[in-house]
């Protein structure tokens, strides 16, 4: 069984995933900036009667990525698994409208292309990209002294197709899958091998009320999503475990530099 380490394991994607992990005997480091939340799932992993560490981390502090890089390694032993799971948008860095439309006097109140505001683009970039890198970084040096090292990136469906309203997290992801690419051929030498999950769309604290009104019925842009994915659903967090356990094992060490879209047959649909 492996050492794994998952950043924004607090979430509810990653916190599933770590679970589900600690099932099949692996040790779980479970870093997050929200040291309470990892608390939580490690608590429900140990009360399974697997391991796991919770750490209080920022993605974009490399010096607290090196404290917990050396308590992951005393107490379970070297990262063998890296699952990079930090990230997320932010409204700043969001449009109000789908569409510009010149022909129309604009609200104040509505946040155009030109309304985007830096610092949120800027958060959105460092959250999702630096905020691999770092972590990558740091723990791959670990996997140098391991056999089989395996990293694991966050991507979306939106690296494939980008969404409106989301510029910045749109083209964010699509620096992770370019980055999984990149570093795949990198790392290709020294036996690390690097992929990505790309979800489509699943119900998440950050997005619940985007997609679903107070009642449980979908907003205008929820409806819009489902009429455009095949399976004509909602992804669920559980969704996304074969995938993992597959990128994790054995039958899959021929698999290297590949984007996983899991997505409902989204981005496999025209609209057509």
């Amino acid at each position: 069984m492996k050492t794994i380490v998952i950043t924004g394991a607090g979430g509810v994607l990653c916190s599933t995933l770590a679970i589900a992990l600690a099932k099949k005997g692996n040790k779980i480091a479970l870093l997050d900036l929200n040291l309470e939340k990892a608390e939580e799932i490690a608590e429900t992993i140990i009360k399974n009667g697997g391991e796991a560490l919770a750490i209080k981390v920022n993605v974009l502090e490399k010096e607290t990525l090196l404290t917990a890089r050396k308590k992951v390694k005393d107490i379970f032993g070297p990262c063998e698994v890296l699952i990079n799971g930090a990230g997320g948008n932010h409204p700043k860095a969001t449009t109000g409208h789908q569409f510009f439309d010149p022909s129309k006097e604009q609200n104040d109140s509505v946040k155009t292309f030109f309304d985007l505001d830096t610092e949120g683009v800027k958060f959105v970039f460092e959250l999702n990209f630096l905020g691999t890198l770092l972590p990558t970084q740091v723990f791959a040096e670990d996997m140098l002294t391991t056999e089989g090292g395996n990293i694991i990136n966050i991507s979306s469906m939106n690296s494939f197709q980008p969404l409106t309203k989301i510029p910045a997290y749109s083209g964010a992801k699509a620096a992770i899958s370019n980055f999984t690419q990149w570093l795949s051929v990198y790392f290709s030498k020294a036996g690390i091998r690097v992929n990505a999950l790309a979800p489509g769309f699943f119900l998440t604290e950050q997005n619940r009320t985007l997609l679903t009104n107070e009642d449980g019925s979908l907003t205008e842009r929820g409806e819009t999503i489902i009429k455009r994915t095949p399976l004509s659903k909602f992804g669920e967090p559980e969704d996304l475990i074969s995938t993992t356990f597959w990128l994790c094992d054995e039958g899959s060490k021929f698999i290297t530099g590949i984007v996983v879209p899991i997505d409902g047959g989204f981005s496999a649909y025209s609209g057509i």
